[in-house]
């Protein structure tokens, strides 16, 4: 990241889950199979009588799948566009393809970071995290967010050590044989 402050270090950088594109893809999918399927079924079988231009199942055929790869396409630059960055003094949301639009929480203002993860996004590794900070207009959340339980901890980390808190101690040793004996 080639946009860091003076002497602040990267921590992590993520994109959404890629569950993301999978849920926006599902269509031109469908779409793709009902036209192969009435392709060479329906068309196959009635396109004499229908008196169909030459090559119209091929026209037909080329143009939706012309249409979901550029469906693919699209999904993908939004999904690349969308980015959470986690650094020693803020977290950064940038979205947008043409429009750039950034939101920039500082770490040391972060009150509250809270996970939700569905059933879905437990087995597939995938959550929301809502970042609340002081002084703003309610939780920044981070929708698909790819492992948000260890987001949320470093959030917790990085937001102590800027408070002057450093990494906890850690708990004294306790002797071999309590009993002294």
């Amino acid at each position: 990241m080639s946009n860091l402050l003076p002497g602040e270090n990267l921590i992590l950088k993520d994109h959404p889950h890629w569950v993301v594109l999978i849920k926006s893809i599902w269509l031109p999918i469908v779409a793709v199979v009902l036209v192969l399927i009435a392709d060479f079924t329906i068309l196959l079988d009635n396109y004499n009588s229908w008196n169909l231009p030459p090559r119209f199942r091929t026209f037909l055929t080329l143009g939706v799948l012309a249409l979901a790869l550029l469906w693919f396409i699209v999904v993908w630059i939004r999904w690349q566009s969308t980015t959470y960055t986690l650094t020693d003094q803020r977290i950064k949301i940038e979205t947008g393809v043409f429009g750039r639009q950034e939101k920039v929480i500082p770490i040391d203002r972060v009150q509250d970071c809270t996970t939700r993860m569905s059933v879905m996004g437990r087995m597939l590794g995938y959550g929301r995290v809502e970042v609340d900070a002081a002084g703003a207009q309610g939780a920044e959340v981070l929708n698909h967010l790819p492992n948000p339980g260890a987001f949320r901890d470093q959030v917790f980390m990085q937001s102590e050590r800027r408070r002057g808190g450093g990494t906890p101690a850690a708990p004294p040793a306790m002797p071999a044989n309590p009993s002294g004996i």
